[in-house]
C-alpha cells in the first residue's frame, strides 16, 4: 500500500504543478493578446514600430498556443490518471 501512496502523491504534484505552469501560461498569452490588441498609433513614426512589431507578437502567440495545448492535454491526462488510481484504491484496497 505504500507504493501507491506515494504514486498518488507523486500524481498529485505532478497535477498541481503542471496546472500552476498552464495557468501562468494561459495569463502570459492573455497579456500578449491584449497586447497585440492595442491600435493607439499617435503619429506615422508610431505607427511603423508598432506594425514591425506584430509579426513578433502573433509568433510568440501560436507558438504559446501550442504549448498551452499540450500542456491542457498533459493535465487532462493526469487528472485522469489521479481520479483512476483514487478509484482503484477506493474499490480494491479497502
Amino acid at each position: 500500500m505504500g507504493g501507491i501512496s506515494s504514486l498518488m502523491t507523486f500524481l498529485f504534484a505532478f497535477c498541481g504543478a503542471i496546472t500552476a505552469a498552464l495557468v501562468v501560461l494561459v495569463i502570459y498569452g492573455n497579456v500578449l493578446d491584449t497586447r497585440a490588441d492595442e491600435e493607439i498609433y499617435l503619429n506615422k513614426v508610431e505607427e511603423q514600430m508598432m506594425a514591425s512589431e506584430q509579426p513578433a507578437l502573433a509568433s510568440k502567440m501560436s507558438r504559446l498556443a501550442r504549448v498551452i495545448t499540450v500542456m491542457a492535454i498533459v493535465t487532462g491526462g493526469s487528472l485522469l490518471a489521479t481520479a483512476g488510481l483514487w478509484i482503484y484504491i477506493g474499490l480494491y484496497k479497502s
